[in-house]
């Protein structure tokens, strides 16, 4: 992908770009140090927790921090195609990567012991897992429809220029590319206890798989319908810096390739996860019928024993 020689400098840059809190770093520190601080909790009292769950949520503050808190964020104000960059790792790649780190069931674990208060905030993060709004926003229509909205509800309308016109407006469209990206995942991946529809007509596995492949086609789409566009969806990078001799339409239509092809790398890792879920899934059943057999043998080999000694018990009386 091209990139310019020299750093963004224009007055767009300089008012949106530069802010007085940096909100998405701030977020992924946070973010950091409060799962860092529910693993030292479980770790004092003697309970495990898996390092690859760690490394897992170490690498989503990571790819936080590499489109946030570097040149990148900049050169994501000026080009249309380095701000798809953004939108597919946030939307994508952290939020599968920062579920995978399991963070709801560290927090209840980390709250399962201590004082009152701490299981009194154990109890009210269970009621909001279990409350109706949660059971809706995390319905897998209304995730499915939230996430489509980030595509085609955000570039083709007139809401991304109104949002990228101020700082505050641009960061809350990088979370909501989070926070919709973590929701579509939490469900597909199913690391963490997710509320389930009450009338399901597929297994959860299928129902997964389902979610997954519903996406799939509607974005591949969006790539394609902003790569063959003949005009400029949004406005906001109808002018590039003067200077970087970029063509702005030639520049969308990067980004459109980018939006279809940063879809599959994600997309074969959620699929390696479940296959990978479904072989330890299986694994875990066969384990359980074999324990189970092997009980069954065992009380039958005891029932056996016992009616051989009360034979022999009869033939030594008589």
């Amino acid at each position: 992908m091209w990139m310019p020689s020299a750093p963004p400098t224009t007055a767009r840059l300089l008012a949106v770009h530069l802010q007085p809190i940096p909100v998405l770093p701030a977020l992924a520190v946070l973010l950091l140090a409060a799962y860092v601080l529910g693993v030292v909790v479980l770790r004092r009292r003697g309970d495990r927790w898996p390092v690859t769950r760690i490394v897992w949520w170490g690498a989503g503050v990571v790819s936080i921090l590499a489109v946030t808190a570097t040149g990148v964020d900049g050169y994501g104000m000026e080009l249309f195609s380095v701000h798809m960059v953004q939108h597919m790792v946030l939307g994508m790649l952290t939020p599968l990567l920062l579920v995978m780190g399991a963070p709801v069931t560290l927090l209840l674990r980390s709250l399962s012991a201590g004082g009152t208060g701490r299981r009194a905030v154990r109890r009210a993060v269970l009621r909001v897992l279990h409350s109706r709004t949660v059971r809706v926003v995390t319905h897998p229509v209304v995730v499915v429809a939230l996430f489509l909205f980030s595509l085609y509800g955000l570039y083709f309308t007139p809401i991304f220029d109104a949002l990228m016109a101020t700082m505050w407006g641009h960061n809350l469209m990088l979370i909501h590319f989070l926070l919709v990206g973590g929701l579509y995942f939490w469900r597909v991946l199913g690391v963490d206890p997710v509320p389930q529809p009450r009338r399901a007509i597929v297994g959860p596995t299928m129902r997964r798989v389902l979610e997954l492949a519903a996406t799939i086609p509607f974005h591949a789409f969006f790539g394609v319908a902003i790569m063959m566009s003949t005009g400029l969806i949004v406005r906001f990078y109808a002018h590039a810096p003067a200077g970087w001799g970029v063509d702005a339409l030639a520049d969308q239509r990067t980004g459109g390739g980018i939006a279809w092809g940063l879809t599959e790398p994600p997309t074969l890792l959620v699929l390696a996860i479940m296959f990978w879920q479904w072989q330890r899934s299986d694994a875990r059943a066969a384990a359980r019928v074999g324990r189970a057999r092997a009980r069954e043998e065992a009380e039958l080999a005891a029932y056996n024993a016992q009616l051989a000694r009360l034979a022999e018990r009869d033939r030594t009386a008589a």
